[in-house]
């Protein structure tokens, strides 16, 4: 092989590297999964300290009184996770409302981040009786 064809392949050799290694940490940073409370529960360990979208419902919701924090759980299919948040919450976050959190699961529960809470609002096209039109 001559030098020239040497001094190519190292080249793109080096290159290559260069750039596997900067998609590599650039996606690792970014890495976030979505996941339903249920999915995260059949194997908890496997879950945490990783960067996760959790989707479920509140239960018993508690505001420290004169505070930002709050304490609730989040449970789907009779899975319950335990979550803890410090900030300001969306006006429709309330026992039974649709929710997803942007957080880390850690072995006391859910550690929601800053502006990591996402409440769902009540789909308006639900199904109801039209007034006036029930026995038509």
């Amino acid at each position: 092989m001559s030098s020239k064809a040497l001094k190519i392949a190292v080249t793109c050799v080096v290159l290559a590297a260069a750039l596997g290694g900067l998609l590599y940490t650039t996606l690792s940073e970014g890495t976030e999964y979505y996941k339903h409370v249920d999915e995260v529960m059949t194997d908890p360990a496997q879950w945490q300290g990783k960067r996760l979208q959790l989707h479920g419902f509140v239960n018993d919701l508690r505001q420290r009184p004169n505070t930002l924090d709050y304490r609730f759980q989040v449970s789907n299919n009779g899975k319950v996770i335990t979550a803890s948040y410090s900030g300001v919450v969306p006006d429709n976050f309330k026992n039974g409302a649709e929710v997803v959190l942007k957080g880390q699961l850690h072995g006391d529960g859910f550690a929601v981040e800053n502006n990591g809470v996402m409440a769902k609002c009540p789909s308006k096209y639900n199904a109801a009786a039209t007034p006036g039109t029930a026995g038509s």
